[in-house]
């Protein structure tokens, strides 16, 4: 210490320690989301969001934009496979205080988050919007869901209008008969098997 002032033994201590801070000035999307402290979400759920949003503005306007309930923002939001209306409030909540948005503003002159990047995966169902609905009989929902997010797409918990594909087992209820409404493609259990090989 000189003056109270840390000094650093050499040039080279000088060097590491900026190149640490810089390091931390590009986080990843989904670090920084989960960053933020917003109610409701942790790091699933910022995982979420990065993949779904890919950039901190695509996230940032697309929470703002759903402040309106009827936007397709908000309904765009809760399709997000995990993320109900609670966590969606948290960050329609969040994005709706001023302050909040100044201090992201300041944040952002401050760090540049990484482009979160999508499975680049190719199979017939990537980049498509997939609902699970009924009973599945060969496997749980959450290994259909894992499988399908492996395969490159995306899976949601609603059908809307733009739902891709709907996977039907038995029982199937209020969502098939909404695709159905939407005409939205419905195939079984044992058909989607075989379109994913």
């Amino acid at each position: 210490l000189k003056n109270g002032v840390p000094q650093a033994t050499n040039q080279k201590s000088v060097d590491n320690l900026f190149a640490m801070i810089n390091a931390r000035r590009e986080p990843a999307l989904d670090r920084l989301i989960n960053a933020l402290g917003i109610r409701h979400v942790g790091e699933k759920n910022a995982r979420l969001y990065a993949q779904n949003y890919a950039t901190f503005e695509g996230f940032q306007d697309a929470a703002i934009a759903a402040a309106d309930e009827d936007s397709d923002a908000y309904k765009d939001m809760l399709s997000i496979d995990g993320v109900g209306e609670l966590v969606a409030a948290g960050v329609v909540d969040f994005f709706r205080e001023k302050h909040n948005r100044e201090a992201v503003r300041d944040l952002l002159q401050q760090v540049s988050p990484l482009r979160a990047e999508k499975n680049q995966v190719q199979s017939p169902v990537a980049g498509k919007t997939v609902v699970f609905t009924g009973t599945l009989e060969t496997m749980s929902r959450d290994e259909a869901k894992s499988q399908a997010l492996s395969l490159g797409a995306k899976v949601s918990g609603s059908v809307s209008g733009k739902t891709d594909l709907v996977i039907a087992g038995p029982g199937a209820g209020s969502k098939l008969k909404k695709a159905q409404d939407l005409g939205v493609e419905v195939i079984s259990e044992n058909e989607w098997r075989a379109l994913i090989g």
